[in-house]
């Protein structure tokens, strides 16, 4: 029997798995079972000793260059399969890589997490620069690229973008009059949002040269100048005092050994009474490693934290920690939704860029659902402030001021949602 049969013979137990070796013989692995979709691969040359290698980084490559062929079902169907029968809370290792694959992806990513200023823009532009289109195919409108939250899984993407945006809003507890701070502010869509809601007057930055063009061409179209602006600056080059900062989806790519140097320069940054709001991937578990196809593909010198990490770099530092919120499924249906749209938009996103990148981006889009649906993923939400008395005592204000901003949305999203 071939290494590659008996991998699957400990991996697959529910779901089918049909495979088409490259000698042409066949092997069925696993049962049916109706939550999984039955998959069918074909394997070309060297495409199994590389699974074998690193089961991640193998069937992503050979994926990616047409020597793993899904005959039946797709990628996502192939990776919900594997990570069903896998599941984070089974605590199951049949598809951890072997120990060489397992110490170079450790070497590399503590290479990686060095994450220094004058590799951080460079990390940015790897993914973030990438053409405007191809954002504009699967995301929203708004250009929301972070975890959406969906207060009725049922809800669609637009709305379950603009209700992530409120329900942020509404822990924040803006005041008009106050000066507010987006840390990784993209394309600028929250900080036009929590202009629009609250009349604060924010400040946008990015590492991103493409998204600062596009934030600030939509602040020019809406005619907030000298209310919101947008600037192409490190967080940690940053100087002024602000009453709120918001960060959502950069702190994954701060690095661990600059946790500190993130939450020092933040309360340097609050006011005495300030209050921040941290939105980031994280671990359910423990502490871990970035998977080398992450590494290598999508986002060089990205980390995804454990709450142990985060809180290493917080502590000792006198800002109380005044909410933590762990969303589970939401950024599962956020990628669905996304992997959805990047399906239907293939022969646009060929024609930017050619086959081989379409499967790297459908191979990512369905492994981080994967993560979050079987893996040990999650969304955080940690709000911080200087002072013990800057917040309402509980936390009947966030659901009173979410509410109320959900109910000003457009009327056309409140009937799609």
């Amino acid at each position: 029997m071939a290494l590659i049969d008996r991998f699957f013979e400990r991996a697959v137990k529910r779901g089918e798995l049909t495979v088409i070796h490259a000698d042409g013989t066949h092997r069925d692995f696993g049962a049916p079972d109706p939550a999984l979709q039955p998959v069918t691969i074909q394997f070309g040359p060297g495409a199994a000793s590389a699974i074998l290698r690193d089961p991640s980084l193998g069937a992503a490559e050979a994926f990616m260059d047409g020597r793993l062929v899904i005959e039946q079902g797709d990628v996502l169907d192939l990776l919900a399969l594997m990570t069903g029968n896998n599941r984070w809370e089974d605590a199951t290792a049949a598809l951890e890589p072997k120990p060489f694959s397992r110490l170079l992806n450790n070497v590399m990513h503590r290479i990686g997490r060095y994450n220094m200023a004058r590799q951080a823009k460079r990390n940015v532009a790897h993914h973030y620069d990438l053409s405007g289109r191809l954002y504009d195919l699967f995301l929203d409108a708004d250009r929301q690229y972070s975890c959406a939250y969906f207060t009725d899984p049922g809800n669609s993407l637009e709305q379950a973008q603009l209700d992530k945006k409120a329900h942020i809003a509404a822990k924040l507890a803006i005041e008009p009059g106050m000066r507010v701070l987006d840390i990784g502010c993209g394309w600028g869509g929250m900080a036009l949002y929590l202009h629009e809601k609250t009349g604060a007057e924010v400040v946008g930055i990015t590492l991103s040269e493409e998204q600062l063009k596009v934030a600030r061409e939509r602040a020019a179209a809406r005619g907030v100048h000298g209310k919101v602006r947008f600037e192409l600056i490190d967080y940690r080059a940053m100087t002024g005092q602000f009453d709120r900062i918001v960060s959502v989806g950069m702190f994954e790519h701060v690095g661990t050994p600059q946790y500190r140097t993130f939450f020092r320069k933040v309360r340097e940054l609050l006011t005495p009474e300030g209050v921040m709001l941290l939105h980031t991937i994280g671990r359910a578990g423990a502490p871990g490693v970035t998977d080398a196809f992450t590494l290598k593909y999508i986002f060089p010198g990205g980390y995804i934290p454990a709450l142990s990490e985060i809180a290493q770099g917080y502590e000792g530092l006198r800002m109380f920690p005044t909410d933590i919120e762990v969303l589970r499924l939401h950024y599962a249906h956020t990628l669905k939704a996304w992997y959805d749209r990047t399906v239907a938009a293939k022969d646009e996103i060929v024609a930017l860029y050619d086959e081989r990148f379409f499967r790297m981006w459908t191979f990512y889009l369905a492994g981080s659902y994967v993560g979050f649906l079987n893996g040990g993923l999650v969304n955080y939400q940690l709000q911080f402030s200087r002072s013990r008395t800057a917040l309402p005592i509980t936390r009947d204000y966030m659901v009173e001021r979410e509410m109320a901003l959900r109910a000003d949305a457009p009327e056309a999203l409140r009937e799609a949602g």
